[in-house]
């Protein structure tokens, strides 16, 4: 486990990509009080590919105004229940898939609902943020580049120069 002062600070919304999904410069919300990890998705449809269980599924990304669709395939990792913040219990088809941001990339769990009205199309949970050992500063926003670029956005106000960039990995 890293210590504070080596962990990656980001901000409440951030850039990311899937890169497993072909899906990149997506903007991302933060979410601590979420377990898992979401994607706005439809059409979806089980397969089985060399005696594995996969989904097919329609990825929605982008804003409301400018929405992108990409059909994507990725392992089914389970199908389990999830109770949304308005308290209504919906069923779920779960993939894991590999997530950037910044310089970093690792494995995340993101269960697939319809996120239609929602302004952010992929939300960050908090078993993502505690694999990826991240720090949320909540009055920051997109501290790190989009997935492939080179160096850090900057937005006021910019993090503490005790804390570690996740692009650079120095202090």
């Amino acid at each position: 486990m890293k210590t504070f002062e080596q962990l990656c600070v980001i901000g409440l919304r951030e850039w990311v990509g899937l890169p497993e999904l072909g899906l990149s410069g997506l903007r991302a919300k933060i979410d601590t009080g979420a377990s898992t990890s979401s994607l706005h998705a439809t059409d979806c449809e089980v397969f089985v590919r060399e005696g594995i269980s996969w989904l097919r599924f329609t990825a929605h990304v982008g804003s409301r105004s400018k929405l992108r669709e990409q059909r994507c395939e990725a392992p089914l990792v389970t199908v389990k229940t999830v109770k949304s913040s308005n308290g209504h219990s919906q069923t779920r088809y779960v993939i894991r898939s590999q997530l950037s941001l910044g310089a970093h990339t690792w494995s995340v769990d993101f269960s697939l609902t319809c996120r239609k009205s929602m302004q952010y199309r992929l939300l960050i949970g908090a078993q993502a943020l505690i694999d990826g050992q991240l720090l949320v500063n909540p009055a920051l926003s997109y501290m790190q580049p989009k997935p492939g670029a080179s160096k850090p956005l900057q937005y006021p106000p910019a993090p503490s120069p005790a804390l570690t960039s996740c692009a650079t990995g120095v202090k």
